[in-house]
């Protein structure tokens, strides 16, 4: 938790953005895994870590913004919690450190609402279904008028402020990454023919769970890399393949971090291999040196697909003008995915928000083409936004053979060759970088092996 200025802080600058009405915001509470007792690790909701700081469940936060009172709502732990849990501190407690000044027991909440039903009441969209049923009984409204009717001026509005990113945030993330480093480079040093992906994951988010709070997503580490979001830890590693482990941490205060490497089992990259991860690096690497303020992130994107274009080209796997084939899509055979997301206190930040909101404006709208359209983030960059970076060739045998049974982009595919690495897997690379004044940097300033030789001396 910061100190409590930076709260008060953060919810004055809300108070002056969303100008009147009642803002809510609501904490997360339990999730049972299968009954009450035994229930998943808590996960306190981002937005209300980043204006009160406090990680407890069942409490929910109330400005009136006409009448400039605020109020932090939630029950006292009872004999019973302090026999399990030990000694907490007092709701009163919680609310200093939050520098909220005053406290009522979450039963009052709806007393509450129902003395402000005739001024507006901006919330969030809510994202578990246990909070959409509360705000329903809360705001007597309807399921789906509760998931259709949250604030766009309160939603844009946090989503502003928290895409920028502050020095003791960068801080924090930098922690994140610290750890992510750590995991990846254990991932690295187990790359061996006969060990278990299952095992590899296992230790790796042994690391995660011992420096932080644990994985920040559910950690991808398989030799099938084609398929982006491969859970499955069941393979045997052997040699003459690729492991990609796509993972992060959430540091103890919730930030994450987001890395992707790609190694070859054993530490050896064939040449079909290094001619992949070749143009895979200079997709990264290029990416990095292009993102600024100023400039959209969908153009880069759209260079990172020139340079896989154009380096597949050089490989015979396509044919034909640059740029007609980028606006055909072409790529998007080859790396499905966008280039990369935001990121912070959630590692698809504030997703849960919409996506679109957080990504694109007014000025940048998300692309209806195949691919360009899985970009996820696609506005102009600023200072203080913190972006991933991970481009990706990917030889999926069902996209392929949709594409060519339906000839799509044939003028531009040579198929017989692009079969022939069907059996290679996918390659992705993926750093985490700030946006600073007049270009980026990495978050975590030590960089993770990425050429080729850096990983085979890690490996071997």
């Amino acid at each position: 938790m910061f100190a409590r200025e930076v709260y008060i802080n953060r919810r004055e600058e809300l108070r002056k953005t969303v100008n009147s009405g009642i803002i809510l915001l609501l904490g997360n509470g339990e999730a049972a895994i299968n009954y009450s007792g035994n229930a998943y690790p808590f996960r306190q909701d981002s937005s209300f870590i980043y204006y009160t700081g406090l990680d407890a469940p069942d409490l929910a936060y109330l400005l009136d913004i006409d009448q400039d009172k605020e109020y932090l709502f939630g029950d006292e732990w009872s004999v019973d919690d302090v026999i399990w849990m030990g000694d907490l501190p007092s709701l009163k407690e919680r609310a200093l450190q939050a520098g909220i000044g005053s406290t009522l027991p979450l039963s009052q909440l709806p007393v509450a609402i129902a003395g402000c039903k005739n001024r507006e009441i901006h919330y969030l969209k809510p994202y578990r279904y246990r909070n959409q049923l509360f705000l329903s009984e809360l705001l007597d409204k309807k399921g789906e008028q509760i998931t259709t009717g949250y604030s766009e001026v309160l939603t844009k509005a946090v989503i502003r402020m928290r895409l920028i990113k502050s020095a003791e945030e960068l801080a924090e993330m930098e922690e994140a990454g610290k750890i992510g480093y750590a995991m990846h480079l254990t991932a690295m040093k187990m790359c061996r023919p006969g060990v278990s992906e299952r095992e590899i994951a296992g230790v790796i988010e042994g690391l995660a769970v011992a420096q932080g709070r644990g994985a920040s997503f559910e950690t991808i580490l398989s030799m099938n890399g084609q398929t982006l979001h491969n859970h499955d830890h069941s393979g045997i590693l052997s040699t003459g393949r690729l492991m990609l482990c796509d993972a992060g941490a959430e540091n103890v205060h919730y930030y994450a971090s987001d890395f992707t490497r790609t190694t070859a089992i054993g530490g050896k990259y064939t040449q079909r291999q290094k001619d992949i991860y070749t143009i895979v690096l200079q997709a990264l690497n290029d990416s990095m040196a292009l993102v600024r303020p100023g400039v959209t992130y969908k153009s880069v994107h759209r260079n990172a697909y020139k340079i896989i274009f154009e380096g597949l080209r050089d490989l015979g796997l396509v044919k034909g003008d640059t740029e007609e084939a980028l606006n055909a899509g072409v790529p998007a055979l080859f790396m499905p995915h966008g280039l990369g997301h935001a990121l912070g206190l959630d590692v698809h930040d504030m997703e849960n928000l919409g996506e679109t909101w957080v990504g694109y404006d007014d000025e940048v709208e998300r692309d209806t083409l195949f691919g360009y359209s899985s970009l996820r983030f696609g506005k102009r960059l600023e200072a203080g936004h913190v972006i991933t970076i991970e481009p990706g060739i990917y030889f999926i045998p069902r996209l392929v053979e949709k594409w060519e049974k339906e000839k799509i982009n044939v003028d531009f595919i040579h198929f017989s060759k692009v079969k022939q690495y069907l059996d290679f897997g996918g390659i992705r690379l993926e750093d985490d970088v700030v946006i600073t004044e007049n270009a980026c940097r990495l978050v975590y300033g030590k960089r993770l092996p990425v050429t080729i030789e850096e990983v085979e001396s890690i490996v071997q």
